[in-house]
């Protein structure tokens, strides 16, 4: 079975997290067996970019989800630097202000969608809105579990217009959490990264594990799966997220244009 298989989340499939280990790395060994593996894809990953560039026809759309510390950063910087800038753009969404609070929760995700032959990231997304709202009791029940079926039906409606999306949870153990932390607060250079807010949201754990679970469950459909990526070790993630995208490009069976007339006859002076 490959990674994309082994760890896509199947349709109608009540999972518990507590089945799935962090710590796996699907038989591989150590962090040099995947060096050229991961090194190869990332070249397959730039040449697919500019087929879906250059066919202007479809677009794919990335989800990252974890809990703090999970490595949504960090998997975007070793994998997605595949991508020439130009037709990949990332998005992180954070606390709604302004504009946003006037409009329904999806109008600012809708905004960020990828155009046509374009790939956008989401670093965290729409599916705060069945986490954060969750555990911190900031709508009712009876609000955020409507937005399931909402969620899914805007999912398939941007797939049947030619928007691929592949939604991965990169999945950590609590222990595994403490430790980044740790390094955070005694590494000068990402003690930016670490608030006391981290360490007062890790007091939810189990509640963000019952939500997480939850809206994968829910939410893991034909046309926008969930992919529960083992990331305790990041040279496996890294590799497991890479290949997962460079299967679902080659998937969307691209096909580069035809030349305008017969450019091939066109003398240059």
């Amino acid at each position: 079975m490959d990674l994309h298989d082994r760890y896509r989340v199947k349709p109608d499939s009540k999972i518990k997290l507590k089945d799935y280990d962090p710590g796996e790395t699907a038989g591989i060994k150590n962090k040099k067996e995947v060096e050229s593996r991961l090194e190869q894809c990332l070249k397959d990953l730039d040449e697919l970019q500019y087929l879906l560039y250059a066919e202007n026809k479809q677009s794919l759309l990335i989800v990252l989800q974890a809990m703090d510390a999970g490595g949504k950063d960090g998997t975007i910087r070793h994998v997605m630097s595949a991508f020439n800038p130009q037709g990949c753009r990332v998005t992180s969404f954070k606390k709604p202000a302004g504009e946003e609070l006037a409009h329904h929760y999806l109008w600012r995700i809708h905004k960020a969608v990828p155009a046509r032959g374009e790939i956008a990231i989401f670093n965290r997304s729409h599916y705060e809105d069945v986490l954060v709202v969750r555990v911190h009791n900031l709508v009712p029940k009876k609000v955020w579990s409507e937005r399931y079926r909402q969620v899914n039906n805007f999912e398939r409606t941007l797939a049947e217009n030619g928007t691929r999306i592949i939604k991965f949870f990169l999945h950590i153990s609590k222990d595994e959490q403490r430790q980044r932390f740790e390094q955070r607060l005694t590494d000068p250079t990402k003690l930016w990264k670490v608030s006391p807010a981290d360490f007062e949201e890790r007091k939810y754990w189990d509640d963000y594990t019952s939500a997480f679970e939850d809206a994968i469950s829910h939410c893991s459909t034909r046309w926008s799966p969930w992919y529960v990526i083992p990331a305790n070790n990041k040279w496996f993630r890294n590799l497991a997220v890479a290949e997962i995208v460079r299967d679902t490009l080659r998937d969307m069976d691209m096909k580069l244009p035809k030349p305008t007339g017969e450019v091939w006859k066109v003398a240059i002076e």
